[in-house]
């Protein structure tokens, strides 16, 4: 039997009405915040992402989904979102007239990387992008909508962590001063790490192996190396949060790992997941537009990881299956004819309503619709088409009514709330 490949998995019924819930509270969410979607396609050049992420990063070194196509050309299967709503911003001009844009989009992304508990290969993200302001204000706006967003989920324990990369001015100086701590400590470093020290020095920042997390205890700090105009940026930005109710950290470990950030930084992190603990992130990319031949316009925006985020709102929020709100029990070839089209009207009315497609007798059918928790049943046999009435049994009150055929639809209507 041919299974699924490692990585990947199935959304069964079950958990894809989770995933549906949360999909419409973000999109009631961005809504109200003035964000408007935008739908990519999940195979883009693979030179958009070498270049908007940095060649030199774990993901576009050792985790895309790389293949040549047909004609010898590279192509990548999108490990993060952002670059591509850039692209797609830049190609269909969005910026002309009104450079500022709120754009979010909700979809797969895919990175080879070992699969663990709230990390798959093929792993889904809800982004949010903000183009064409330079603001630190926007960057406090979309902590608090990340807040907000967790709050209507229902989701707890949760804390914003924040940070300022600098800018092309400042990290420089940061950078050559953390290569040259790393030399310091380089014997306790991982061998990824000791790769790093000069290849991407922030990332050692961020490493999660024991033994180089003590080692870069007494790193330098970004925000003392930060020039005048990036640390004006991140004291306001810290004080719009402040002003918002935010409660917040400021995290000198907190860094990004791909190249285009600059300036704030952030992540929403969760003590339920363990230490994958980070259900959210994002920040201020206002090169990136530019360094992919663009204009110069800067940018802001974040990802919620959605297969974190379900694994945490699943401990706090339980989503029973309604199950169907009327189950017709059809015995005989006559009965099933009337009871589909019963069915198939209320369906188009919006109400949930299901029956037996089999040959199964009456204390079958009954069961079925126990397990299927319907709310109403109705028994349709000779009887019942002799008589051109049908009993009308609720099952939670376990109370019946008798109702003529010419007022099912209706009367079924009107006790589920459809009039």
């Amino acid at each position: 039997m041919i299974q699924s490949i490692r990585g990947f998995r199935d959304i069964l019924p079950g958990e894809s009405r989770l995933w549906h819930g949360i999909e419409e509270t973000a999109r009631a969410l961005f809504a109200d915040f003035g964000f408007q979607e935008i739908r990519l396609p999940i195979l883009e050049k693979t030179a958009l992402f070498a270049r908007s992420i940095g060649e030199t990063t774990d993901i576009v070194e050792k985790e895309m989904y790389t293949f040549a196509d047909r004609k010898g050309d590279l192509v990548t299967l999108r490990p993060e979102a952002t670059a591509s709503v850039v692209r797609a911003y830049m190609q269909h001009k969005l910026y002309a007239g009104d450079p500022f844009r709120k754009l979010f989009t909700i979809g797969p992304m895919f990175r080879r990387e070992r699969p663990q508990k709230g990390r798959y290969r093929q792993f889904y993200q809800i982004n949010a992008e903000v183009f064409g302001a330079d603001s630190p204000l926007i960057d406090a706006q979309l902590v608090f909508m990340l807040t907000t967003l967790f709050s209507r989920l229902g989701v707890s324990n949760t804390s914003a962590h924040i940070n300022s990369l600098g800018c092309p001015v400042c990290r420089p100086a940061f950078k050559a001063a953390l290569t040259a701590y790393a030399g310091d400590v380089e014997a306790c470093l991982c061998a990824d790490c000791r790769r790093r020290k000069a290849e991407n020095p922030l990332r050692l920042l961020d490493c999660k192996v024991p033994s180089c997390r003590k080692a870069m205890e007494k790193a330098p700090d970004m925000v003392t190396y930060l020039c005048p105009d990036c640390r004006a940026h991140f004291q306001r930005f810290t004080a719009a949060l402040t002003a918002l109710g935010v409660p917040h950290v400021r995290d000198p470990r907190l860094v990004r790992g791909l190249d285009y950030y600059t300036r704030s930084t952030f992540e929403i992190q969760t003590r339920a997941l363990g230490a994958q603990n980070a259900v959210a992130g994002g920040g201020r990319y206002d090169g990136l537009m530019k360094a992919l031949g663009g204009p110069d316009i800067p940018a802001t925006g974040f990802a919620v990881g959605f297969d974190r985020l379900v694994e945490v709102v699943k401990k706090d929020m339980k989503t029973p299956d309604p199950g169907p709100e009327v189950f017709i029990a059809a015995l005989g070839r006559e009965s099933q004819d009337k009871a589909l089209e019963w069915i198939c009207r209320m369906n188009e009315m919006g109400i949930s309503a299901e029956m037996d497609f089999g040959h199964r007798g009456l204390k079958a059918q009954m069961k079925r619709a126990d397990r299927l928790k319907a709310r109403y049943t109705i028994i349709l046999g000779d009887a019942e088409l002799a008589s051109e009435k049908v009993v009308l049994r609720d099952m939670a009150a376990a109370e019946q009514e008798t109702v003529p055929f010419s007022m099912v639809i209706q009367t079924v209507a009107e006790r589920v709330g459809r009039p």
